[in-house]
């Protein structure tokens, strides 16, 4: 079993800045790619970003692409997102998940974000 903990939402207004961290505890987190997911109100989960086991590889969703960035401390079994240039429409429950073959196993319980105008 991996736990996974986020942290870091709040309330913004559109063009701030945030860094959400989910931390882990279980299992050895360098053995887990992690993920960014999030979930707005009336919409279906949707992928953000992720990042392999050693952070080398990384992707991210075209909404997000040039804004937010993720990475990873294999040292402190966290993993963050520095979402900038924040948009009302990011405005979401943000989730963090770790794979340790090629599906999601683990979830956190989200931390919400709101940007506001």
């Amino acid at each position: 079993q991996v736990q996974l903990v986020e942290s870091g939402g709040g309330l913004v207004q559109a063009g701030a800045s945030l860094r959400l961290s989910c931390a882990a505890s279980g299992r050895t987190f360098s053995n887990y790619a992690m993920g960014w997911f999030r979930q707005a109100p009336g919409k279906s989960r949707e992928f953000v970003a992720d990042i392999d086991r050693t952070g080398g590889i990384i992707s991210y969703a075209d909404s997000v692409k040039g804004r937010f960035t993720i990475s990873r401390d294999n040292a402190k079994n966290t993993v963050y997102l520095q979402m900038n240039s924040l948009k009302l429409a990011d405005t979401a429950v943000y989730y963090c998940a770790g794979a340790r073959t090629h599906s999601y196993d683990y979830w956190g319980q989200g931390t919400q974000v709101t940007v506001s105008s």
